[in-house]
């Protein structure tokens, strides 16, 4: 009897091709945007799309603090059509960071998610950075 693993049968290596090539095309990763932070190469905008008080307690430092529900075309007039937007949340149980990248394929905008999130982020064992919450 085969365990659940081998039960159905790996996809042919042409799919898992394309499969994995077309992921890239939707997501980078904590160690990616580190990298490209690192070497001056930030060639796209890096959105927080968490709460403000998330924000406040630990961001990616260099991300825009931007929440996913006022990703509106008029407030991202600032940016070119074609600029790439990558957004991120708390980690790998938030769906933030997806519903920003809707919003912004919704209107037309490159984007990709960061996987991981926050959470990727400390993993990789990269500092957050912290500032206080805005008076309302």
């Amino acid at each position: 009897m085969p365990s659940h693993v081998t039960a159905i049968p790996a996809a042919p290596a042409a799919a898992a091709e394309a499969h994995f090539a077309a992921e890239f095309g939707f997501e980078t990763d904590c160690w990616d945007v580190h990298d490209a932070f690192s070497c001056g190469e930030v060639d796209f905008v890096l959105l927080d799309v968490r709460s403000a008080e998330l924000y406040a307690r630990g961001h990616v430092p260099g991300a825009i603090h931007f929440p996913h529900g006022k990703l509106v075309e008029s407030k991202l007039a600032a940016w070119p059509m074609d600029t790439l937007f990558v957004t991120y949340c708390a980690g790998p149980h938030c769906n933030g960071a997806a519903r920003g990248a809707l919003r912004l394929a919704r209107l037309g905008r490159p984007v990709k998610i960061m996987a991981g999130g926050v959470t990727g982020w400390v993993d990789e064992g990269f500092e957050l950075a912290q500032e206080a919450v805005a008076a309302a």
